[in-house]
């Protein structure tokens, strides 16, 4: 048996505080490596704060923005470095004149791996990503990043799959979001979170009903299983503008089985230990085997009602052949 420890972490980043966010994060690094983490994972746009940002104005993101090797991920980088092990981070990066939602992971080795989400929705003035990311790690495995919507597409877990990927890092900011289908998430109340102490009971059925961990089991578990690989799931948690983050930080292995989670509302470090020798013999690896790709063309065909990201996101329109 071959055993990983990794570490998925939710927590409630303070918007437009990097220095806070900062300490944060290695506060619960430190706190996940000493439980044997050897890669940690944080959420999408953990030093920055998330949903907040549709708000601000293209001045100010471009304010708000670091390069890859700028200050903020220099300093994950080293604390990678300092306590030997991989630490995954989310951030808003400066480059080439654009900005985009992007996922550092810093090895302990001294590589940092960047990841620019491929479906950017959160405002006009940010740009998608155009590649995937796909990259060896010290420890003997191929590990992917896909941000939030990214995993939401079948297509994209596959491709990251076929690229090599057997540890899949997912970093979300999802859960209480108004989706425009009729069965799909919903806004919680704000006041779920603001009387969690008052009412513990309620916050618990609100995270884990229909627009939290209800709705990430219609299809998370169905990544891993189809692909034949572990997902390391992070999320943010609480008050996010004017939505609420349910948290649900989980692992699973390539059968789509939840090895660890969290049910708490509340900031937590979920630890476990990933058995690779489940992967070469994983039911998404055969399948993946027996694919036949001569019949896939009309994957790449233009149907004619694709949407941009963002547009695809709030849309409302039924869609249409």
């Amino acid at each position: 048996m071959t055993l990983f420890r990794s570490a998925v972490v939710q927590f409630q980043p303070v918007p437009d505080q990097p220095a806070a966010n900062l300490a944060t994060v290695e506060r619960l690094a430190r706190e996940a490596v000493a439980d044997g983490a050897r890669l940690v994972v944080l959420p999408e746009m953990c030093l920055l704060g998330y949903w907040h940002l549709r708000n601000h104005s293209a001045e100010r993101l471009h304010e708000l923005a670091e390069p890859a090797d700028g200050p903020l991920v220099s300093r994950i980088a080293a604390l990678a470095q300092e306590l030997e092990a991989g630490l995954g981070v989310g951030f808003l990066e400066a480059a080439d004149g654009k900005l985009f939602n992007a996922y550092a992971v810093c090895l302990p080795n001294g590589e940092v791996h960047v990841h620019r989400k491929l479906h950017a929705f959160e405002h006009e003035e940010i740009a998608s990503g155009s590649s995937y990311t796909v990259f060896d790690t010290p420890w003997g495995f191929r590990a992917g990043v896909l941000i939030c919507w990214d995993n939401n597409l079948v297509e994209n877990v596959r491709i990251t799959a076929l690229l090599g990927a057997t540890v899949l890092i997912a970093p979300h900011q999802t859960g209480g979001t108004n989706s425009r289908s009729p069965y799909g998430m919903k806004p919680i109340p704000l006041e779920v979170w603001e009387n969690r102490k008052q009412d513990p009971a309620a916050v618990e059925v609100a995270f884990n009903g229909p627009s939290g961990r209800e709705w990430l089991m219609r299809w998370l578990p169905a990544r891993a299983h189809d692909n034949g690989l572990f997902l390391l799931f992070s999320n943010g948690v609480g008050r996010d503008d004017d939505e609420l983050r349910t948290g649900n930080a989980m692992i699973l292995d390539p059968y789509g089985r939840i090895i660890a989670e969290t049910p708490v509302p509340d900031e937590a470090v979920v630890t476990a230990d990933l058995d690779l020798d489940l992967v070469p013999l994983a039911t998404g690896q055969r399948w993946m085997r027996g694919r036949r790709p001569e019949l896939y063309g009309l994957l790449t065909q233009v149907m004619g009602n694709e949407l941009d990201p963002r547009a695809a996101r709030f849309s409302s329109e039924p869609v249409s052949r």
